[in-house]
């Protein structure tokens, strides 16, 4: 029997430790979506306790995309009663005593991918074809849980990176690299600053080129399941799952198969002392680029510049994965015409 709710009860829970909003007749509890919300909690919290099925469909006011309406699926707890009066009605208690209402899931839990269970093994049995794989990785859901990739607690570890293992990672790499430019051969302050700069400008350059030629491989991916695995793995699980915080940064694993190509072109056409400011260079580009990242999704960012990114960052998950592919910064959309246009924020 589905749970019901007056609106009274609904009206009980607008503030930040219960967040509940009304979308066409069903509610919604959208607490653990507050932090993830990628317009910032602000937003939701004004209409918290709220019909708010006028406030989706206003596009004067802020279009939403139909994975926004497919997020909401997995916060679904019952349906608004009318007439006033609700079944299994919920009683205020404290945070700890709150009642678990059943989830009701989309039928994509059974088609593509079970987000209750580990995603590795879904993806090597997988039998669905490239089309449809394409179709189903650019529709975002969200859990408040991180979803598990592999069966095995060890391997899966390996596929989870809190955001502050970059910095502690790569930076002191980045000074090692500098400390080793220093003591070369043939060094000077200018040969440190160009090699630097380089790299950072160079890192900018690449991380276009990753984001559109190999994340969004889309077009020239094989139609075969072991591509779509691999696809997968690299940047469709961040996509399927946009605003999970542990397969948001680069693993260090890698990082680091990326970066050896890198470093060995670097001193194969560099001298040395140029060549490790260069590799510098690119590493605070990559560091700065995965914590910018980070932000967009999760931080509550000030209006200058970051504010723009992260919409933009926003609309190349939700409304337009082909184009919008820097992240950073918008300099190399421009250059190779994918710049992705936005709706023109309202004013009040």
């Amino acid at each position: 029997m589905t749970t019901t709710f007056t609106e009274t009860q609904v009206r009980s829970h607008c503030h930040e430790d219960s967040c509940w909003v009304i979308v066409n007749g069903k509610v919604y509890d959208i607490t653990s979506f507050l932090a993830d919300h990628p317009g910032g909690d602000g937003i939701l919290l004004e209409f918290a306790g709220t019909d708010v099925t006028s406030v989706l469909e206003d596009m004067s006011y802020h279009s939403h995309s139909e994975a926004a309406y497919d997020l909401l699926t997995e916060l679904y707890i019952g349906d608004l009663d009318k007439e006033g009066q609700a079944s299994n009605m919920l009683k205020d208690v404290s945070e700890g005593e709150k009642r678990k209402f059943e989830t009701v899931k989309d039928s994509r839990d059974e088609e593509f991918l079970d987000l209750r269970k580990a995603l590795f093994p879904q993806l090597w049995n997988a039998t669905y074809s490239k089309a449809y794989y394409l179709e189903q990785v650019h529709r975002p859901r969200y859990t408040p849980y991180c979803v598990p990739y592999f069966d095995n607690p060890l391997l899966d570890v390996l596929s989870k990176t809190n955001w502050f293992v970059v910095p502690m990672l790569w930076l002191p790499f980045v000074g090692y690299l500098l400390y080793k430019s220093w003591n070369s051969s043939n060094i000077s302050i200018e040969t440190i600053a160009l090699g630097f700069s380089s790299g950072v400008f160079a890192w900018s350059l690449l991380e276009y080129v990753l984001h559109r030629f190999l994340f969004h491989l889309d077009d020239l991916l094989p139609d075969h399941p072991l591509a779509l695995l691999v696809h997968f793995t690299l940047h469709g699980i961040h996509h399927h799952m946009p605003m999970d915080r542990l397969r948001l940064v680069m693993p260090p694993a890698l990082t680091i198969l990326i970066s050896i190509p890198i470093i060995k072109l670097s001193h194969a056409i560099l001298y040395p002392a140029l060549a490790y400011a260069f590799i510098a260079g690119v590493f605070l580009g990559y560091i700065c680029y995965d914590m910018v990242h980070y932000y967009l999704h999760h931080a509550q960012v000030p209006e200058i510049y970051f504010k723009e990114l992260k919409r933009y960052h926003v609309a190349h998950h939700y409304k337009k994965f082909d184009s919008g592919f820097g992240i950073t910064s918008k300099v190399w959309d421009y250059v190779f015409g994918t710049v992705l246009t936005l709706e023109d924020p309202v004013t009040n």
